[in-house]
C-alpha cells in the first residue's frame, strides 16, 4: 500500500519540531547559522538539512492585513520521479510503499539529480578533505516507515500539520481541509495530488503553489531518461547528443554547485 506523508500550511506554526526531529533521528550535524530577520533558519537546505520550513509574507486580498505563509521544504518523493529516471548508479530507486529511497553507498556523486530536481531538493557538497562528492535528500525515515512507524517530522509536529498515513487516505483527508478553507481562501488547493503522476508528501495550501514557492505545473525534462533520449532521436544519435548533453550539464552542475556552496 502506498504511503504519504500530508503537510498542512494552514495548521503549520513554524515550530521547527520537525526540523530539529529530523536531524536527530538521521543523526545529522547543526550548522552555524545567521538570523537575518527573515525567519528562515538555516537559509536553505544542506548535506545536514534535509527539512526546513520556509517563510514568506503576503497581503491579504489587498486590504493592508499581512499572512505569514509557512511551507515545507524537503524532498517530494515523485512518482515520475527525474532523480530516479536519471541516476546511472541506482542509488536512487522507488520503495515498494511508494517514496523514493536512496543508497548513499551507490551515490556516484554525478549530480545528475541537482541538476534535474523540478523542486531543487538533493544537495551534493564535496569533501574538501577526500574530493568526494556524493548527495544527500530526505530518505522518509524508511528504517521507522518500514518498520510501521510513521516518519520523525510528524511524529514530532505538535498542531496536526504533518499527518502520515496510506496515501489514498491523506488525499481524501487532504481535499475535505480544502474544501472546509476555501471559503477563507479562495486559491486553496491540494498540491501533488496528481503533479508528477502524484508526490508522496502532499501540501494542503492556502495560496497559489507559485505563493508557497512551487512550481505551479512541475515537469520531468524529457532529456532525464536515458530511454527516453533513444526513443527521440535512435541510438546513433544518441551518442552525438550524449556527448554534448554530457559537456552543457557538466558546466551547468558546477556552476549550480557552485551557487549553493557559496550561500
Amino acid at each position: 500500500m502506498s504511503k504519504a506523508i500530508l503537510y498542512d500550511a494552514t495548521k503549520c506554526t513554524a515550530c521547527r519540531g520537525c526540523q530539529v526531529a529530523c536531524k536527530q533521528w538521521n543523526g545529522l550535524e547543526t550548522e552555524m547559522t545567521t538570523n537575518t530577520g527573515t525567519y528562515e533558519n538555516p537559509p536553505d537546505l544542506s548535506s545536514n538539512t534535509w527539512l526546513r520550513i520556509k517563510f514568506n509574507e503576503v497581503s491579504r486580498n489587498g486590504n493592508g492585513a499581512i499572512d505569514w505563509i509557512f511551507t515545507r521544504q524537503a524532498c517530494m518523493h515523485c512518482t515520475d520521479a527525474a532523480c530516479v529516471n536519471i541516476c546511472p548508479s541506482g542509488a536512487l530507486s522507488h520503495n515498494a510503499l511508494g517514496f523514493v529511497q536512496f543508497d548513499k553507498d551507490k551515490c556516484a556523486g554525478c549530480g545528475y539529480c541537482v541538476e534535474f530536481c523540478p523542486f531543487n531538493i538533493p544537495r551534493a557538497p564535496c569533501n574538501r578533505v577526500s574530493g568526494v562528492r556524493k548527495v544527500d535528500k530526505c530518505v522518509f525515515c524508511a528504517d521507522r516507515v518500514m518498520n510501521d512507524e510513521m516518519p520523525a517530522c510528524v511524529k514530532s509536529c505538535p498542531t496536526g500539520a504533518l499527518q502520515f498515513g496510506n496515501r489514498d487516505e491523506m488525499l481524501a483527508i487532504g481535499r475535505r481541509r480544502v474544501a472546509q478553507i476555501k471559503q477563507t481562501h479562495p486559491e486553496a488547493n491540494l498540491y501533488g495530488a496528481d503533479e508528477l503522476g502524484g508526490l508522496h508528501v502532499m501540501y494542503v495550501l492556502p495560496h497559489s503553489p507559485e505563493v508557497h514557492g512551487l512550481p505551479a505545473h512541475p515537469s520531468v525534462s524529457v532529456f532525464s531518461s536515458t530511454h527516453d533520449i533513444l526513443q527521440w532521436v535512435g541510438i546513433s544519435g544518441a551518442i552525438v547528443l550524449g556527448a554534448g548533453m554530457g559537456l552543457n550539464l557538466m558546466v551547468n552542475r558546477a556552476r549550480k554547485i557552485r551557487e549553493m556552496e557559496a550561500h
